[in-house]
C-alpha cells in the first residue's frame, strides 16, 4: 500500500463504516486511538448531521479517520413492483402500529451537499459505496489532501475504481455483512458473489492500487491471511458491531451470538438491494418477494424497522451481520484492535516457524 495511506494508521485494521447509527464518533475514535482507522458512516444522514459527527469525532481524537458516502442511485426501479411489495407489508405495518414509509423520499442521499462539506472541511480518508465517483470528484478530494477508497465486488469493478483515480480499492467478499457494494444492482447476479480470498487474487492480477480486504473477518489470523494474499489492510464491520462503543441496538448486538440465529443470507427484504443479515422472520417471509428497488424499499420499510427495534423485536429488525458473526467478542473497541493486532503477530510467527520445503519429497 502507498505509504501515504499506511502512515495514517500503524495497524492494518480498518473499522467498517456501518450506516444506520452503528458507526458513531465514539467507536471511530476508539479504533483510531488504538492504531486502526476508525470510520464514520454518512449514509442516511443529512450533510449537517455528518458535519456535526465529524466535529464530535475531532473532539475525541487527533488521529486520522475516514468518512463513507453512498453514491446516488439511478432511477430504474419498477414502481408497480414497489407498490405490490408495499401491499404485502401492510400486515407488518398493522402489527407494529405504524405507517409504511414513502418510497419516493430521495435517491441521492444528499451526495452533493456532503461532498461540499468534505471539500470545505477535509478529512484524512473518504470511501464510497454503491458505485464509483467521477474522476473530477476524486481529484478534487485529492487536492484537498484526502485519500479515497471505493468498494468493489468484482475484478471488473476494481478496475473501474483504479481508472477513476482512487487511492485504494476496498475488495468486498460475499461473506460481508450489510449491503454488498456492487456498482450496478443487477438481480441476475444475486447468487454470483465471490469469496474474499478468491476475489483478492483476481483483483491483485487486475489492478495496481492497494487493496483493503473486507468480508467475514473476525480474527487476527484472518487478517494475516488476507495480508498474505495481497491485501494491505483488512476492514472489519461485524467484529466492531458488538463493542460497547458501537451504536447498534442492544438487541442487534445480542443476536450476533444468540443460538436462535444460526446463519446469514443475502436479502433484498429490508432495502431492495442485496445485504447480508441474520435470518429472522421478516427476512424469511418477505425476502423472496422483495423487488430490486433501492432506496425505495429502504424508505418503505424504515418505520417498520424502527418500530421493531423500539419493541425489542429481533424478528422484525434488519440484523446486518457477516458470516463470522458467531465469533463476535464483546470487547471495548480499542482493546479489540489490540487483541487483533496480537493475533496477527502470532499468526505471522506461526507461519514463519513452519519448516521450509526442501524439494526432496518423493525422491
Amino acid at each position: 500500500m502507498s505509504s501515504a495511506l499506511t502512515d495514517l494508521f500503524p495497524h492494518p485494521i480498518v473499522q467498517a463504516p456501518m450506516a444506520g447509527g452503528v458507526s458513531v464518533p465514539h467507536l471511530a475514535a476508539a479504533v483510531s486511538e488504538a492504531g486502526g482507522l476508525g470510520f464514520l458512516a454518512a449514509g442516511y444522514k443529512t450533510a449537517d448531521g455528518m458535519y456535526q459527527e465529524i466535529k464530535q469525532l475531532r473532539g475525541l481524537t487527533g488521529r486520522p479517520f475516514g468518512v463513507n458516502l453512498f453514491m446516488p442511485q439511478p432511477e430504474y426501479a419498477d414502481s408497480a413492483a414497489v407498490e405490490v411489495y408495499a401491499n404485502q407489508l401492510a400486515g407488518e405495518a398493522a402489527w407494529y402500529e405504524t405507517e409504511l414509509g414513502d418510497p419516493d423520499s430521495g435517491r441521492d442521499d444528499g451526495y452533493d451537499a456532503k461532498l461540499a462539506v468534505l471539500l470545505d472541511n477535509p478529512v484524512p480518508v473518504v470511501s464510497f459505496h454503491f458505485g464509483v465517483p467521477t474522476r473530477d470528484v476524486l481529484d478534487s478530494l485529492a487536492r484537498a489532501g484526502t485519500l479515497t477508497m471505493v468498494t468493489a465486488t468484482t475484478a471488473e469493478e476494481a478496475l473501474a475504481v483504479q481508472r477513476a483515480g482512487a487511492a485504494a480499492v476496498i475488495v468486498q467478499g460475499v461473506e460481508a455483512g450489510g449491503h454488498q457494494g456492487t456498482h450496478r444492482d443487477n438481480p441476475e447476479t444475486d447468487d454470483t458473489g465471490i469469496g474474499l480470498l478468491s476475489l483478492i487474487a483476481q483483483v491483485r492480477e487486475t489492478v495496481q492500487i492497494p487493496i483493503v480486504a473486507a468480508g467475514g473477518i473476525m480474527r487476527g489470523s484472518q487478517i494475516a491471511a488476507v495480508l498474505a494474499a495481497g491485501a494491505s489492510a483488512a476492514q472489519l464491520g461485524t467484529a466492531f458491531l458488538a463493542t460497547p462503543e458501537s451504536g447498534a441496538n442492544v438487541v442487534h448486538k445480542q443476536a450476533l451470538t444468540n443460538p436462535l440465529f444460526v446463519r446469514t443470507e443475502l436479502t433484498r427484504a429490508f432495502s431492495g438491494r442485496p445485504a447480508r443479515g441474520l435470518v429472522n422472520r421478516f427476512l424469511r417471509e418477505h425476502g423472496p418477494y422483495a423487488p430490486a428497488a433501492y432506496p425505495e424499499v429502504h424508505h418503505l420499510t424504515s418505520p417498520l424497522r424502527k418500530a421493531a427495534a423500539a419493541a425489542g423485536d429481533a424478528q422484525g429488525m434488519a440484523l446486518w451481520a457477516g458470516q463470522g458473526h458467531r465469533m463476535a467478542r464483546e470487547l471495548p473497541a480499542g482493546q479489540l484492535v489490540e487483541v487483533l493486532n496480537a493475533e496477527i503477530a502470532a499468526a505471522k510467527t506461526a507461519l514463519s516457524a513452519l519448516p521450509e520445503e526442501d524439494g526432496s519429497a518423493g525422491r
